[in-house]
C-alpha cells in the first residue's frame, strides 16, 4: 500500500484559478502598468526622442556628477541630437553614442568605445528593434525585482525571524526550474510581455534579497553600537551607517538580479514576449544557426554592458573609494 497521493499541483491551480476570478481587476491593472511601461521605454530606445535623450543624459549628469554636469549633458545632448535629426542620422547610432558615451562617463573611454562598436553591431545584425526590446523588458523586470528585494533583504539583515521565514521562499524561487513561473503568469496575465516580466521578476529576485542581508549583517556591530550610544534612532543608524556600509554588497547583489534576468529572456520569448528570446525561440524552430547564433551574440552584447555599468557604480561608492585609499597607504 503506497503514501496517499497529495494533491498539491491542484491545491495550487485552484488558488490561482481563485486570483483570477476574483482579483482579475488587479492583475488586469497590473499588467496593463508592465506592459504600458516596457512599450514605452522600447519605444523610446528604438527610436528617442530628442527631449527625451537630453533629459535622461541630464539627469544622469546630475547623479553622477553633480548639476553642473546634469545641465551640460542636457545641453550638449539637446544640440547633438537635433543636428542628428537635421542631418538625418539613424536613431540606431544616436543612441549607440549615447550608449557609449555613458559608459565612457562611468567606466572609461575604451568601454566607451566598446559600448559604440558593440551596438553598432547589433543594429549591423538588424537586431537593433528586437534588442531594445529585450533591454527594456530587463530594466523594468530588475527595477521592479530590486524595490522589492531591497526592503525585503533589509528587514531580513534585522531580524533573525523574518529572515528564518524569509530563506525558505528564497530557496524555492531558486531552485524551481525557470519555465514553471511561466505558468501561472500566463492564467493570470494571459501571453505577450507582461507574464516574462513578472516570471523574470520571481527568478531574479532571490539573489537581491540574500546579497542585501548579507551586507547589513556583514556591518560591524561595533558601528552600530556607536550610533546608537549617541541616541541616533534606529532610521538614521540603517539610513546613515548600514545602507552606506552595505553599499557594496548591495550593489552586487544588483548585479546578480540584471544577470538573472538577461537570462531569462530567451524563456520569456516562449510566452510571445518577443525582443531576443522571440529571436532564438524562432531561430530554434526553424534550425536557423545563423539567426540563433546573432540573437545569442546581442544577448551577450547586453549583458557585459549593464555588469560592466553596475560593477563601476559600485566602484564609485564612497566605501569602496574609503577602502581602496586604505589598501594604498
Amino acid at each position: 500500500m503506497g503514501i496517499p497521493r497529495l494533491p498539491v499541483g491542484d491545491l495550487f491551480a485552484a488558488l490561482v484559478d481563485w486570483l483570477t476570478n476574483n482579483l482579475g481587476v488587479v492583475f488586469d491593472a497590473i499588467g496593463s502598468a508592465i506592459g504600458w511601461t516596457v512599450g514605452g521605454l522600447a519605444s523610446f530606445f528604438s527610436a528617442p526622442a530628442i527631449i527625451g535623450l537630453a533629459i535622461v543624459f541630464g539627469l544622469l549628469g546630475l547623479a553622477l556628477r553633480g548639476w553642473k554636469w546634469g545641465v551640460g549633458a542636457l545641453v550638449v545632448t539637446g544640440v547633438l541630437g537635433y543636428l542628428a535629426a537635421l542631418g538625418g542620422v539613424p536613431p540606431a547610432f544616436v543612441l549607440a553614442v549615447a550608449f557609449g558615451v555613458l559608459g565612457l562617463a562611468i567606466r572609461g573611454w575604451k568601454f566607451g568605445v566598446f559600448a559604440v562598436v558593440a551596438f553598432a553591431l547589433i543594429d549591423s545584425m538588424g537586431l537593433w528593434n528586437p534588442a531594445m526590446d529585450t533591454l527594456a523588458l530587463v530594466l523594468v523586470a530588475s527595477l521592479v525585482a530590486v524595490v522589492l528585494a531591497i526592503p525585503i533583504g533589509i528587514a531580513a539583515g534585522r531580524s533573525d525571524t523574518f529572515s528564518r521565514i524569509v530563506k525558505p521562499v528564497l530557496d524555492l524561487m531558486q531552485t524551481m526550474p525557470a519555465m514553471v513561473y511561466l505558468i501561472p503568469s500566463i492564467f493570470l496575465f494571459s501571453i505577450g510581455v507582461v507574464p516574462g516580466v513578472v516570471a523574470t521578476v520571481i527568478f531574479a529576485m532571490a539573489p537581491g534579497v540574500r546579497l542585501t542581508e548579507l551586507g547589513i549583517r556583514q556591518v560591524d556591530k561595533e558601528v552600530v553600537e556607536a550610533g546608537e550610544a549617541f541616541g541616533a534612532p534606529p532610521g538614521r543608524i540603517l539610513g546613515r551607517i548600514q545602507l552606506p556600509l552595505a553599499l557594496p554588497t548591495i550593489m552586487a547583489g544588483v548585479n546578480q538580479v540584471i544577470m538573472l534576468a538577461l537570462s531569462m529572456v530567451v524563456i520569456a520569448g516562449l510566452v510571445g514576449a518577443g525582443g531576443l528570446g522571440g529571436e532564438v525561440y524562432t531561430s530554434i524552430s526553424t534550425i536557423d544557426l545563423a539567426g540563433g547564433f546573432e540573437a545569442g551574440l546581442a544577448v551577450v552584447v547586453l549583458a557585459v554592458y549593464l555588469d560592466r555599468l553596475t560593477a563601476s557604480l559600485t566602484s564609485r561608492s564612497a566605501v569602496v573609494r574609503a577602502q581602496a585609499a586604505a589598501s594604498n597607504r
